[in-house]
């Protein structure tokens, strides 16, 4: 059984469901969501994928922002409060980026989006000696963007943002980067506490209030300047329910409209009550992140292999209602960065057993281990059962596993720290779930030699000169197609040496009251809630 080190999850969702209000009014959705806690509201969200999703991308925007319109394609990149960018005309280093600004945006304080925003917005994350820096943004937001060397207004409706080599990749990064007010900052003392309870953003919800661990309520910014995206919704409230059971039953009860992971046993009770279920392929794996400092087992490739032939994903797939895609690698089969592998990612028992008895394991010489995981979290599906099943799995081949359990927040801190931290409590790999929709975060940032902590969540601190000549192809080659050709042969890698244990890829399921309409789930960790209504 899992052993839990800190994990209150069940507890928060119960409070919080007692503290829900039954009835609601016209045109009110209220999400639950998988968040122990109300993601961070100054700007740079904490909460992973899910902080962004409810709390990034709502209040706030990037210079560059997801295209969240179909649920048919996979989404791409899109114009925000930047309008344009590309290499600066001339630059034959290939580091200057020109980014030209929206003109006529302002924030929700009524102050204007300017070039001087930007750089104030980037001096909040980089500049420790800045008057606005925040620990809390930067630690959240840095390690987004490494390929950023310096940055500097040219005009008012311009910057110039210089990366440290030529990297391809920039746009993908600063789409994480969400853009918060000056003037809003400076009003209220200089303060990120006082900015927090009435933070001032560009994006199409205000944020009106909000209860640490308890609710967020929002309203639509009717001034938004993408009138596609203004919401038609009355309001929008959040409210952490970190257990599943929890979400369920606050569905049933009318306590909440929409909930995020249903329990998969319930899903097919759910929607004979008549309730919606709602699920998308999207950009997102379930792995176990492997730490490859001295000492580790997962140094030997044959143990790495063993790990993954022992894992019956058909078996998982059944145990979540099929609400999984059984991975085939680090990206979903028929992805177009995919390639091919040679090493096949499948369930075979034997051929584990025989990997692990080269390595010197056995029956008599079980390899015994520890793995840090959460109870609940942004992507993280239904971490308890599912690594409940691995457990069991890894056991018939020789593989005994322990388990370290922390809150999810918690657990992000402990992952950016790395594995050589004392917060890693000597644990051999982390179940992380990872966005792969762009080549940094898709690839780099978990595997790159310089990105392991401090200066990036290479958790495992995996260096390979030849992997990393292969993003230094990635970042110099600005053609998609050529791009493309490379990225292939990164997974392949990937998957060729077993740099993970490859699980699943999700597919997002969502429960919602058949009286909520309107919602185009996206193929993407975030979400548009602008296009839905809710019935009387």
């Amino acid at each position: 059984m899992i052993r839990k080190t800190l994990s209150r999850a069940a507890l928060a969702g119960l409070a919080v469901m007692g503290s829900c209000l039954a009835a609601h009014a016209q045109g009110t959705l209220r999400i639950g969501m998988t968040a122990s806690d109300i993601p961070l509201t100054t700007g740079q969200t904490d909460n992973g994928g899910e902080g962004m999703r409810f709390m990034g991308y709502t209040v706030y925007d990037g210079l560059i922002n997801w295209d969240l319109t179909s649920a048919d394609k996979p989404s791409d990149i899109t114009p925000g409060l930047a309008t344009e960018w590309g290499i600066a005309p001339g630059d034959e280093s290939k580091t200057k980026w020109i980014f030209k600004i929206r003109p006529g945006v302002k924030f929700h304080d009524g102050s204007d989006f300017t070039a001087e925003s930007v750089v104030w917005n980037l001096d909040k994350l980089m500049k420790t000696d800045a008057p606005q820096y925040d620990q809390r943004q930067s630690a959240q937001g840095k390690s987004r963007i490494p390929a950023v060397a310096s940055y500097r207004v040219v005009d008012p409706m311009t910057v110039e943002i210089v990366t440290k080599a030529p990297d391809a990749t920039l746009p993908y990064q600063l789409a994480w980067i969400m853009m918060s007010s000056p003037a809003q900052w400076e009003k209220l003392g200089k303060s990120w506490e006082a900015f927090a309870k009435t933070p001032s953003g560009t994006g199409p919800w205000k944020l009106t209030g909000f209860a640490p661990r308890e609710r967020a309520e929002m309203v639509p910014n009717k001034e938004y300047w993408d009138k596609t995206r203004v919401p038609k919704l009355d309001k929008l409230i959040l409210m952490p329910l970190p257990e599943p059971n929890a979400r369920v039953a606050a569905l049933r009860a009318g306590q909440v409209d929409w909930i995020e992971a249903p329990a998969p046993d319930a899903v097919e009770s759910l929607k004979g009550a008549g309730f919606q279920i709602v699920t998308n392929a999207y950009p997102h794996n379930w792995t176990w992140h492997l730490s490859r400092v001295e000492g580790s087992p997962w140094n030997d490739i044959r143990v790495r292999k063993a790990a993954n032939l022992a894992i019956d994903r058909e078996g998982m797939k059944e145990l979540l209602s099929g609400m999984m895609i059984p991975a085939q690698g680090w990206l979903p089969p028929g992805h177009q960065w995919f390639g091919e592998p040679t090493f096949k990612v499948t369930y075979d028992v034997e051929q584990a057993k025989k990997l692990l008895a080269e390595a010197g394991y056995g029956p008599d010489k079980p390899i015994r281990t520890k793995i840090l995981i959460s109870p609940s979290g942004s992507g993280q599906m239904l971490p308890l059962p599912m690594n409940e099943f691995i457990q069991q799995s890894l056991a018939e081949v020789g593989i005994m596993v322990d388990y370290e359990v922390v809150e999810w927040n918690q657990m992000i801190n402990i992952w950016r720290a790395g594995a050589k931290d004392p917060s890693a409590r000597g644990t051999t790999a982390i179940n992380y779930s990872y966005f792969i929709q762009d080549p940094f975060s898709g690839f780099i940032r978990q595997t790159q030699c310089s990105l392991s902590a401090p200066a990036g969540v290479n958790w495992g601190y995996y260096c390979d000169p030849e992997t990393d000549k292969l993003f230094d192809e990635v970042r110099n080659t600005f053609d998609p197609a050529a791009q493309t050709a490379i990225l292939k042969k990164v997974h392949e890698k990937f998957v060729n040496d077993a740099l993970f244990l490859f699980v699943t890829h999700d597919v997002a399921p969502r429960a919602m009251s058949a009286k909520v309409k309107g919602f185009v789930q996206a193929q993407n960790w975030f979400q548009n809630f602008g296009t839905i209504t809710v019935e009387p």
